[in-house]
């Protein structure tokens, strides 16, 4: 069992396949710091400032107690943060249609193998034994 486990770790797919989700995340980070930094800031300009991550439709408002901290927390829908993973997606998307054309762009095409000749069809070869036998 432990050598069935050990081939099995070993193999080249899982081990692509764990790179494949290490990377991923990696990628996931880059592209939400892009979207968040860059991207988003960019809109904001066209938008007139407006600052999507921060946007939210406050359901309840946070209750303070006397001291001034608070008792309760605000209860919202924050459709900014939700803006921002939708251009995460669309960007995540995107890079990925590109790194995989240009990775099938880089695959050898397999080139037809040659069609084997053409021998006797089912009938003549039937035909070939039954003379052959008439023969006899």
């Amino acid at each position: 069992m432990f050598k069935e486990f050990k081939e099995f770790i070993t193999g080249g797919n899982v081990i692509e396949f764990a790179v494949a989700v290490i990377m991923a995340g990696a990628i996931g980070s880059v592209v939400k710091g892009f979207v968040s930094n860059i991207v988003m800031p960019v809109v904001g300009l066209f938008t007139g400032g407006v600052s999507f991550s921060d946007k939210k439709f406050i359901l309840t408002e946070a209750v303070l107690d006397a001291t001034g901290k608070v008792a309760t927390p605000e209860n919202a829908i924050l459709y900014g943060a939700w803006i921002d993973s939708i251009i995460n997606l669309v960007i995540v998307g995107f890079v990925m249609f590109l790194m995989i054309k240009s990775y099938n762009k880089t695959k050898k095409k397999e080139v037809p193998a040659p069609e084997a000749p053409k021998g006797p069809s089912q009938e003549e070869l039937l035909a070939e034994i039954r003379d052959l036998l008439s023969k006899k």
